[in-house]
């Protein structure tokens, strides 16, 4: 009984051969016309094949500062295709930020002083204490 093998992903040749099995136990093809290599059903796509909503949940996990291994594992992607990912985006970053100036404000500092005995008589020490406030001058 022929057996039916799957045609290409990414020409949609019909001519492909068995060429191994992956190191999780899956049949690994490849196609003789375009030389690429693919498996039938694959446990890990790419982050580009996924929905927006995958997308957004992505965001969300990289501003919580997971590590990108567990990030991977959550969405069912490879750390390589994620950490090109996350490459893109930081390109995307402006290296330049633009600072707001702070508006004029009067500084008043109020200090005191004081001294102590510290374990015994002779062992004097002195406390200073400063306050500080600030007032903003409106223009």
């Amino acid at each position: 009984m022929p057996e039916s093998r799957p045609s290409c992903p990414f020409c949609q040749s019909v001519s492909v051969v068995k060429n191994g099995s992956t190191r999780h136990g899956k049949q690994n093809y490849k196609c003789r016309d375009c030389g690429r290599q693919f498996v039938e059903n694959p446990q890990w796509q790419r982050a580009s094949e996924r929905a927006q909503n995958t997308y957004d949940l992505l965001e969300r996990l990289l501003l919580e500062k997971i590590p990108l291994a567990g990030i991977a594992r959550v969405l069912k992607v490879s750390e390589r295709c994620l950490q090109r990912y996350v490459n893109h985006k930081y390109e995307n970053v402006p290296l330049q930020v633009e600072i707001q100036p702070k508006p004029k404000r009067r500084l008043t500092i109020q200090m005191d002083e004081l001294w102590s005995f510290v374990d015994e008589k002779g062992n004097k020490q002195w406390v200073w204490l400063a306050t500080v406030y600030c007032y903003y001058i409106s223009s």
